[in-house]
């Protein structure tokens, strides 16, 4: 016990000590507080916003414009990653775009996006896109250029048709689309059952109401469970599930026992 306590302190006493370090030079004036302001003056004024909506308000802005742009590089990051490990027209084309611009400080092209796209949310929109594109791109080309073709090329020396091969992938990635559709709507459905009463239960926690009935036509957060949409959700989510099986499917049952030897 006596250790495991050492091994926890000595691994995190950094943290401790660096606050303890920003409350002495807040307190004693040696750096200024409109730099360093104490913890106490932070921790006030944080409550502050969240009691009068700020926080929560100016939070969702911002988680907001971060999931548009993440939702957005996925889409395009994963499309073009693909397309440059499959295709050497892509690869050539893109290839030195992000070798180049990686590196650079994406922070760096802001007041370029603030330009083209003004000072509204679509210019961080964008930044955010730009920033998630890269990684999301590079992981996408090498994760689809390390598929491992010995698997497939050992079932077809075990006998398994070019058939076959394409129906294990499209059974594997059709179950796992099942089983993340089921959880996805049973979480879903639970959130949509309850969301109501989290918020109610916020408010009094907060001592906050984040509807007022003096300023909205509602002072609740109404949420009701519909069995259609359900199923509309879950049926586009598993059609699409099934849909993105098909290529890897594809590629795997045209993959020939001498082009992966050649991976090797």
């Amino acid at each position: 016990m006596a250790s495991a306590v050492l091994r926890f302190a000595a691994r995190w006493y950094s943290v401790p000590l660096a606050l303890a370090i920003w409350e002495v030079l807040a307190r004693t004036g040696a750096v200024s507080k409109r730099l360093m302001p104490s913890l106490v003056e932070i921790a006030v004024a944080v409550w502050a916003a969240l009691q009068n909506g700020d926080l929560l308000f100016h939070a969702g802005i911002s988680l907001s414009r971060a999931a548009t742009g993440y939702v957005l590089a996925i889409a395009a990051g994963v499309l073009l990653g693909v397309a440059m490990a499959r295709s050497r027209l892509f690869d050539a084309l893109f290839e030195p775009l992000f070798s180049f611009g990686y590196p650079v400080p994406k922070i760096a092209l802001y007041p370029v996006f603030i330009f083209v796209f003004g000072l509204g949310s679509m210019s961080k929109v964008m930044l955010i896109f730009l920033e998630c594109l890269y990684p999301i791109t590079v992981n996408a080309f090498y994760g689809m250029r390390g598929v491992d073709r010995v698997h497939v090329w050992a079932a077809q020396n075990m006998g398994a048709t070019p058939r076959q091969i394409m129906a294990i992938f499209m059974v594997q990635g059709t179950v796992i689309g099942v089983v993340g559709t089921l959880v996805g709507a049973l979480l879903g459905m639970f959130a949509a059952l309850n969301v109501s009463g989290w918020i109610a239960g916020l408010e009094q926690l907060l001592g906050h109401k984040f509807l007022s009935a003096d300023v909205y036509f509602i002072d609740y957060l109404p949420s009701r469970l519909m069995a259609a949409d359900v199923i509309q959700v879950c049926g586009a989510a598993l059609v699409l599930s099934f849909l993105a099986t098909l290529y890897p499917a594809w590629r795997a049952a045209r993959t020939q026992p001498a082009e992966a030897l050649r991976y090797e």
